[in-house]
């Protein structure tokens, strides 16, 4: 296998270590590996496709790339798209050409955390699968629908992979040869939070923590409170949690939307993530029923950039509590919405000639800006009856500003306006 990761280091971790061998090693995802399950059946079908593994870290996402490069007897390409640009995948499209000429074995591409290239990047991908030279294999962490093009999504099966079980877990634990009393396995399964890969991690800190004594309860509790912070459960992976933490904001519950940033940050999501995040809770679900939201999240995401860890956190709390307590309208989000829907289905209209602008003596001959009334030079600053809509087009009221907040304001002085047409 040509592995762009980097061979394999005489003393391979734990978790390497006990990489399964075949899928009937493969512990968990039943609802996939389980026979006449999808993947199950894509493996005894001889045919590889192209497809897109979501699921959390240690759910067996690299696990099951490998195996299908070992049941295929294909090629094994590795990226990781932390670290890689176009120009390793064109030297893996490159490996993969002169691999299919040498031997005729075909290539399986692997991309990891797939979400973290751009748009340009996925898209160098697009050609070499429709051309069949690789199979695309991507990982993800996040929701594909929002993070993979929809262009490669649309040549790519998406199987959805779940955090392990706790009977997986304990399976896990029986392979790993850890000596440990009843106690200690149930401290390390909670720990391991459905993470293959932080439960043999954590396995491996005792094996060299313990030597030849038993685990107990009270030993793993010491060991890995010293450790805790290297096992990284996801950072901005966190899709259903940053979901619960829009919903309690939305919902004006400041305690619950409290709980859920608070609950990502401690799994160590990446801060400015849910910063991002915040700002789109300002801006699509309070709006103009208080501007002052979206200030007070940027505000806070820069405050964030200056302090870093953990005095910035503060500051997103505060912006996550303001949010939370300030009237709600989607007013904006849903006018937005429904302008770009129907651009998108409407014919290409031209700007009529009062609103073209006349940079030009040719111009103005031709009639650009004639007719335009100035609205400073009248009453109210306001030119009743004045259309600003293409020629043709009846004029659309998308933005309806609720009762709540400073929209209400904006509201009368909208209602007050359109009387005077």
């Amino acid at each position: 296998m040509n592995d762009l990761f980097g061979k394999p280091q005489p003393a391979a971790p734990l978790a390497e270590a006990l990489r399964p061998q075949s899928i009937d090693d493969v512990v968990g995802q039943e609802h996939l590996l389980g026979p006449g399950k999808p993947l199950r059946l894509a493996f005894e079908s001889g045919k590889p496709h192209s497809m897109i593994l979501w699921g959390p870290p240690g759910s067996g996402k690299t696990t099951i790339a490998r195996l299908m490069a070992k049941a295929f007897d294909a090629e094994f390409v590795a990226l990781s798209a932390v670290f890689s640009g176009v120009k390793d995948i064109r030297e893996a499209v490159q490996a993969a050409q002169t691999e299919l000429e040498r031997s005729g074995r075909h290539t399986i591409l692997f991309v990891d955390e797939v979400h973290r290239f751009n748009k340009a990047q996925q898209d160098a991908f697009l050609p070499y699968v429709e051309r069949g030279l690789i199979t695309f294999v991507g990982a993800t962490t996040e929701n594909p629908s929002f993070e993979v093009n929809s262009a490669l999504l649309s040549r790519a099966s998406v199987y959805v992979l779940e955090p392990l079980k706790d009977s997986d877990l304990r399976m896990l634990l029986e392979r790993s040869g850890l000596e440990a009393d009843e106690e200690a396995k149930a401290r390390l399964v909670g720990f391991a939070d459905g993470d293959a890969r932080r439960l043999l991690n954590a396995v491996e800190i005792l094996k060299n923590s313990t030597k030849d004594e038993i685990a107990s309860g009270e030993l793993v509790e010491r060991v890995l409170a010293q450790n805790l912070r290297r096992f990284d459960k996801g950072g901005e992976q966190f899709y259903d949690q940053i979901s619960a933490l829009h919903k309690s904001v939305r919902g004006s519950d400041p305690d619950a939307a409290l709980y859920w940033m608070v609950r990502m940050l401690d799994g160590g999501a990446d801060p400015l993530y849910i910063g991002r995040r915040v700002v789109r809770m300002a801006v699509e679900d309070i709006g103009l029923a208080d501007p002052r939201g979206l200030r007070i999240a940027l505000d806070a995401c820069e405050t964030y950039e200056r302090l870093g860890t953990p005095e910035g956190e503060l500051a997103l709390a505060e912006a996550v509590l303001y949010l939370s307590a300030a009237p709600k309208s989607n007013a904006v989000y849903e006018a937005y919405n429904a302008a770009r829907a129907f651009v998108s289905k409407d014919q290409t209209r031209p700007v009529p000639m009062h609103l073209r602008n006349a940079p030009t003596r040719l111009m103005k001959e031709l009639g650009y800006g004639k007719g335009y009334r100035y609205a400073h030079d009248e009453e109210g600053a306001y030119a009743a009856g004045e259309n600003y809509f293409p020629d043709g087009m009846q004029a659309a009221q998308w933005y309806r500003p609720t009762e709540r907040g400073l929209e209400a304001k904006i509201r009368e002085k909208l209602e007050q306006l359109r009387s005077r047409k």
